[in-house]
């Protein structure tokens, strides 16, 4: 009966650990946020697609599997927001690409975006950064990082830029 829950346990740690990770890009040790916003790239422009809706539930979906995967990787590994989760990348760079035409130079402009935000943490997501350790926390930064991007996105496109 003991080893069944280990087992049990091993899987929920592993299976969460793997979608934390973004597929496993977060263990790449030089910038793996950056590793994993490439991975959100990726998925975008694979699968993507022109619906709103559709993308939206792209963002809902991985964003509740975002918290739960990031949480557990956090008491996985007992830290507050550990390096290798880059979920959070792979849904704020997903946000910044909402409503947003998918091409080449998009897809480049929008990553260099969410990057930016992501990185110098401008209010209130230097905040949340700051305050907010469990897995909401770990997802909320770059949730807010993604909204900044996104509305520049839609700046830029208004003015064809």
């Amino acid at each position: 009966m003991g080893n069944a829950t280990q087992w049990k346990s091993r899987i929920k740690n592993w299976t969460a650990i793997f979608f934390a990770s973004g597929f496993g890009s977060g263990f790449i040790p030089i910038a793996p946020g950056t590793w994993g916003s490439a991975v959100g790239v990726g998925l975008v422009w694979r699968f993507w697609g022109d619906s709103i809706f559709i993308q939206f539930l792209w963002v809902l979906l991985l964003g509740v599997l975002g918290i739960w995967v990031s949480g557990v990787t956090c008491q996985y590994f007992k830290r507050q927001d550990c390096q290798y989760i880059v979920i959070d990348e792979i849904v704020g760079l997903m946000i910044t690409m909402i409503g947003i035409p998918i091409t080449g130079y998009e897809l480049v402009i929008g990553f260099l975006l969410f990057r930016f935000f992501d990185v110098v943490k401008p209010m209130p997501v230097n905040w949340v950064d700051r305050k907010l350790k469990n897995g909401f926390g770990v997802m909320l930064d770059d949730v807010v990082a993604g909204i900044y991007g996104n509305l520049i996105m839609h700046l830029m496109m208004r003015a064809k830029l």
